[in-house]
């Protein structure tokens, strides 16, 4: 359960007034999720979806609300935040960041049952994602090379018996991976985090809405497509029939320079190293009463990494057509 911070009665009747909303009939936990305090709200018959920010301060998430609040009026399917009596979209509880948001119904996609239907109109919303970003959107990435680096030195100063030794390889692997990346692909706003626990789907199989911009930030749009195939078209193995379909998705809203499509072996390189070293940080290590109750395995993005350089960069271009 993602409830770092528990909600009272009366923070969730004080959230409700400021919204201009009537009290609350019932306020649950929602489950996922490991940075921010989740919750489904009722009120008025009518149900939300509130977020306690536990690691964003009020100006952070204040700009993370207009950002949605845009993205949303350009069309891309998100859920803009709700506005307080007083015009401002981010409220107090606690001290801590809260933003209110609609409830959107709809139903998440397990790797099994992700199509190519899926896997496409994942990628045209990730592409609107791009081209509806503007300048000043986007703040500066958290997950660079040298942030990464900053990880691997805590993982191995806590001398952790099952993970401080993967961090020599992990180190030359990530020093490997910077080195061919592309620094000059079109970079602009990406999401950053485009999971399967981050995009809802309605009953009748359209994309519904697309979640959690808290990753959101300046980066190179063909790393966010390789984190968004890497999470979408993997289980056992890159699954060509999903990976194409989400490349041509794509490529229907905003198509890929050629320089790009010669880059995106290096972008997953790095992308697969970027998610194996956080799930080490952020749940290996955190696991247990104060950290997330969910799994997530950071050898499952290592063997991503091994996979892709399996490939190699041609063996990733046929596969993605």
């Amino acid at each position: 359960m993602a409830v770092l911070t528990p909600l009272g009665d009366a923070d969730a009747r004080a959230v409700c007034a400021a919204y201009g909303l009537p009290p609350p009939g019932r306020v649950e936990g929602v489950a996922g999720g490991s940075v921010n305090s989740n919750f489904a709200l009722l009120s008025g018959g009518r149900r939300f979806f509130l977020r306690l920010y536990e690691e964003r301060d009020l100006a952070g998430a204040e700009r993370e609300a207009a950002l949605v609040a845009r993205l949303c009026a350009a069309g891309v399917p998100t859920p803009a935040p709700l506005q307080r009596l007083d015009g401002r979209a981010v409220a107090l509880v606690g001290g801590k960041p809260a933003a209110l948001l609609p409830w959107v119904e709809g139903a998440m996609r397990c790797q099994a049952g992700v199509t190519p239907a899926d896997a496409a109109r994942v990628g045209e919303a990730l592409a609107q994602v791009h081209l509806a970003g503007r300048p000043g959107d986007a703040e500066p990435g958290r997950f660079e090379a040298r942030d990464l680096a900053a990880r691997l030195d805590r993982i191995a100063e806590g001398a952790d018996p099952v993970h401080a030794p993967a961090v020599p390889r992990l180190r030359r692997a990530l020093a490997e991976a910077q080195a061919a990346r592309d620094p000059a692909l079109p970079r602009g706003l990406t999401h950053g985090d485009l999971f399967r626990d981050n995009v809802l789907f309605g009953a009748g199989g359209e994309l519904a809405a697309l979640l959690d911009f808290e990753s959101a930030c300046e980066g190179a749009f063909a790393y966010d497509l390789m984190v968004t195939v890497l999470s979408w078209c993997f289980g056992d193995d890159l699954d060509p029939r999903l990976a194409a379909a989400m490349r041509e998705g794509y490529e229907r809203e905003r198509p890929l320079t050629s320089a790009e499509r010669a880059g995106l072996f290096a972008e997953g390189r790095f992308a697969s190293l970027r998610f194996t070293v956080t799930r080490i940080t952020d749940y290996a290590l955190r696991s247990g009463a104060t950290g997330p109750r969910v799994v997530k395995d950071w050898r499952r993005f290592e063997a991503r990494y091994e996979r892709l350089g399996e490939l190699g960069a041609e063996g990733l271009a046929r596969v993605m057509g």
